[in-house]
């Protein structure tokens, strides 16, 4: 898969989104998704602290993405994090810093002001929301969207509509896209 983007912490905490983020880079991927370590001791942190998950849940939980996507972890130069200046928050750069290192095409997070676009653009990136992210992977590939919300559904021994609800508030676009989708396609038969 050509297209690369590293995922902040920030959309990788919330279980729906994260879940389904993931679910899009498994085969047949329309992105390669990347993370740092410091990436995810902030999931990690967030879950425990947060969302007063166990030690155990944070561990299972990063186990799992670590070995469901073994090469999405890249190694990020100390210094490199430390010459991107541009970035207001001095604790953000370390994102900028993993796109930079993994080659990425984008990061996808909440927090767009933190990720100013000259910015990024000056190292040849761009900053979606996983909203935006998400809707251009659902136009770039309907049908696999919806089979991979379903296969997320199926796994949890529910309907597509349920996903859809737990995603709402985090990415509205999409979930009306889903939608949309389902309609035009029941218009087909």
């Amino acid at each position: 898969m050509n297209y690369t983007v590293v995922l902040d912490a920030c959309v990788l905490v919330p279980m729906p989104l994260c879940d389904t983020l993931l679910r899009f880079a498994e085969e047949p991927a329309s992105y390669r998704p990347l993370w740092s370590e410091q990436i995810l001791f902030e999931v990690g942190d967030a879950l425990e602290k947060k969302l007063k998950r166990t030690p155990f849940q944070r561990q299972r939980r990063l186990h799992s993405m670590r070995s469901a996507f073994p090469d999405a972890e890249i190694n990020v130069p100390i210094d490199l994090a430390e010459a991107i200046t541009c970035i207001p928050d001095p604790n953000d750069r370390h994102v900028v810093a993993a796109a930079i290192s993994g080659s990425a095409d984008a990061i996808v997070a909440f927090n767009m002001r933190h990720f100013p676009l000259e910015c990024v653009r000056h190292y040849g990136l761009s900053c979606q929301t996983p909203d935006q992210f998400l809707v251009r992977q659902f136009h770039l590939a309907l049908e696999s969207a919806l089979e991979k919300l379903d296969s997320q559904a199926a796994a949890l021994g529910k309907e597509r509509s349920f996903i859809t609800q737990r995603l709402q508030k985090m990415v509205p676009s999409f979930v009306s896209l889903v939608d949309l989708g389902i309609s035009a396609a029941d218009d087909r038969w």
